[in-house]
């Protein structure tokens, strides 16, 4: 069929948008932060992060349970799944607000909890997610607020095994003792002394 004349720069523009790959409509991103539940709090206060997921990656045990992880012998780190709309929230974002919930100058260890379980990492998803990790990380490196260096690895992402459901929203099931548990171990206390204002980076 012959397109009129005056209806071809329209018609092409269309054909042209219709060739271009689709955005997604949600996209994944993976964290290592210590507790779970505590990274799945602040993560959930983003606006534009659909949903957080508590569990285990990173390790060569497959479907362990809390247990294993626990002792530390599965290899895997306590880690949060972020699901998020990136016409909401950029994927750079929620670098920032990784970095400023946790303490970034330490090995296998977060706040009261130690152990290789307990490890910071970035768990890349994507070339442009890694690229964007490791830009973050050497901005931050640049302008840290302390002197320590940022020792969190960047790494691709692996097998990501969701915990057990009590795991999961334990801050809103469990709040009283969420609360206590997140004083307790002296996270915020912590934050504050590392990132000041920026702590929470929400």
């Amino acid at each position: 069929m012959r397109i009129p004349t005056p209806l071809l720069p329209a018609a092409m523009l269309a054909l042209a948008l219709l060739a271009l790959p689709a955005r997604a409509a949600t996209e994944i991103a993976t964290f290592a932060g210590g507790c779970f539940w505590c990274m799945e709090a602040d993560f959930d206060a983003v606006p534009g992060v659909i949903s957080t997921t508590s569990g285990y990656t990173g390790g060569r045990t497959a479907n362990p349970t809390y247990e294993e992880v626990s002792s530390g012998a599965t290899g895997h780190a306590e880690s949060v799944q972020v699901v998020f709309d990136p016409a909401k929230v950029s994927y750079e974002k929620l670098l920032q607000v990784f970095w400023v919930s946790i303490d970034p100058t330490v090995r296998d260890r977060q706040f009261c909890d130690v152990g290789t379980q307990y490890r910071t990492a970035i768990f890349w998803h994507t070339e442009a997610q890694r690229k964007a990790a490791e830009a973050s990380k050497a901005e931050l490196e640049r302008t840290k607020p302390f002197k320590a260096p940022i020792v969190t690895p960047i790494v691709k992402a692996d097998t990501f095994y969701p915990a057990e459901g009590y795991h999961q929203d334990y801050y809103r099931k469990n709040p009283v003792r969420y609360k206590f548990y997140r004083t307790g171990c002296g996270r915020d206390a912590r934050l504050r002394e590392l990132w000041g204002d920026r702590a929470g980076g929400h």
